[in-house]
Order: C-alpha cells, then structure tokens, then sequence
C-alpha cells in the first residue's frame, strides 16, 4: 500500500514528464510478462520514450496538473500504461504498434497528440505513417527524379552517336 507523501510524488514525477511529452499511449498490459515489458521499455529508450505505470486514479491527476486532457482511464479496461514520446509525435504509436504485433496481452486504448485525447484507432492510423528519415528519403527521391530523367535524355543521345559513328566505320 502506497503513503499518500508516495502518491504524491508519483502524480509530481509523472506531470512533469507529461508537461515535456510531444505526445502519449494509453495501453493495457494485463497479462503481459515481466520479461516482455522489460525488453519493450529498452526498445522504448533506444526512442527516447518511455513507459510508465501506476493507477488509474494517479494517471489522470497528473494528466490534469499537466494541463492535459483527463483521458477517463477509470473507464479503460484493465491495467494501464502510459508510454510517453519527447522527440516526435509518431515514435509512441509506433513502438506500442509494433509492440502489439507479438503480444496480444498487450492492447492500444487510445493517447495524446497535440494536447488532445486521441481513441485507439486514430492512434493505429498514426502508427502506420512512415517516419521521418523514410519521408525524408522519398522527398530527395521526387526532387531527384526530374534530373535523373534528364541525365538520361541526354546519355541517349550521346549513345545514339557513338553507335552511328561505329556503324559508319564499319
């Protein structure tokens, strides 16, 4: 059982983490091993996110302190972890995804994106955008492609060339 002075700090700790976050994952985790959750929270820092668990109650106190919307996880089934991203929107919902894909103990129940309460399935579709370095690469690929097309206009001709020239040796 958990001293009030202990709720406390962990409603403090957990608002000021929820103050930083760029945006967050319900999920319910009953069921799950101890093992699995400690290798998702590994993949979670390798992300610059994390996961943290406490009840219910606590989780939306600290939603409220860090002027968040209170997700009502009184109202979500079974136990619930919030995993929490610092460097973009899309690495929680992704890494939760992906994390769901080997564990079926492990379901999404929804988040927050932009200081606003997401459902679950809007958290699935943000989960299947491609990430950063992937629209990266397709955008130098699009702007790329004109100058290519163009390098080989001109190869074309120049090979059309050699081959006349070649073939009037002959």
């Amino acid at each position: 059982m958990q001293t009030k002075k202990q709720k406390e700090g962990i409603v403090k700790d957990l608002a000021e983490k929820l103050q930083k976050i760029k945006a967050a994952v319900f999920a319910d985790y009953t069921g799950l091993s101890v093992a699995k959750m400690t290798e998702f929270r590994r993949k979670l820092k390798a992300e610059n996110s994390e996961m943290k668990v406490a009840k219910k109650t606590l989780i939306d106190l600290a939603l409220k302190q860090a002027d968040l919307p209170v997700a009502e996880t009184k109202k979500m089934s079974g136990q619930v972890a919030l995993i929490m991203g610092y460097d973009d929107e899309i690495s929680p919902a992704k890494a939760s995804f992906a994390f769901t894909r080997g564990n079926e103990h492990f379901k999404i129940l929804g988040g927050i994106l932009e200081k606003r309460f997401i459902e679950a399935a809007q958290v699935l579709s943000l989960a299947k955008i491609p990430g950063r370095q992937e629209l990266l690469g397709k955008l130098v690929g699009s702007i790329a492609a004109p100058m290519s097309g163009m390098v080989e206009v001109l190869q074309g001709n120049l090979r059309g060339l050699v081959r006349v020239l070649s073939q009037i040796k002959k």
